[in-house]
């Protein structure tokens, strides 16, 4: 089950016990939850930060500017795609050992077209290489996918290419969670 919460409190009841307590404002169905206490079982909660989902439209947009890009400079789609990514998508700095690179490779590559890596040099320990690799557009928050979403409209610009209005593009960012 999940749900957004906007109030979190601490009570005590009467054996002196903490209980917390989460507000929302949604409407949650509890018996569910209640029924696997019943049955001697314990609930496993994992509480975070609220994030707003990137929209399907912002994919969409993504493949579209790529498209665009890649007609305008003889390349394919998903070359644009990779080198956005490159250019101002997540990643993560590693050491890897020496024998395991090419395994690692091949397994972070399998996850998805964004997902790549790329050995940087040889690590300051010994045996091993430092790898950078690129998590793809399919995992990025709001914020993530807004920074990739301008990084192309900017790109667009550059090559005179058309892209949504300033007032839509806007919009979108901040559905998205851009601003």
């Amino acid at each position: 089950m999940k749900f957004k919460s906007d109030n979190v409190r601490l009570q005590y009841d009467e054996n002196r016990q903490a209980e917390l307590v989460i507000s929302t404002k949604e409407n949650i169905c509890i018996n569910d939850l209640k029924e696997i206490i019943s049955k001697g079982k314990e609930l496993s909660v994992d509480i975070k930060q609220h994030r707003q989902k990137r929209s399907l439209d912002s994919n969409s947009y993504c493949w579209i500017l790529c498209q665009k890009i890649a007609e305008v400079i003889h390349s394919t789609k998903e070359l644009v795609y990779k080198k956005v990514i490159k250019d101002v998508g997540q990643f993560e700095l590693m050491p890897i050992k020496n024998e395991a690179v090419e395994r690692w490779q091949k397994v972070w590559n399998s996850k998805g077209m964004g997902w790549f890596s790329e050995v940087l040099e040889d690590s300051k320990l010994v045996g091993y290489k430092k790898i950078i690799s690129y998590y793809g557009s399919s995992c990025y928050d709001n914020r993530e996918m807004s920074i990739l979403i301008n990084e192309l409209v900017t790109q667009c610009k550059e090559l005179n290419i058309e892209t949504m209005a300033p007032a839509e593009i806007e919009r979108m960012n901040n559905i998205w969670g851009g601003k």
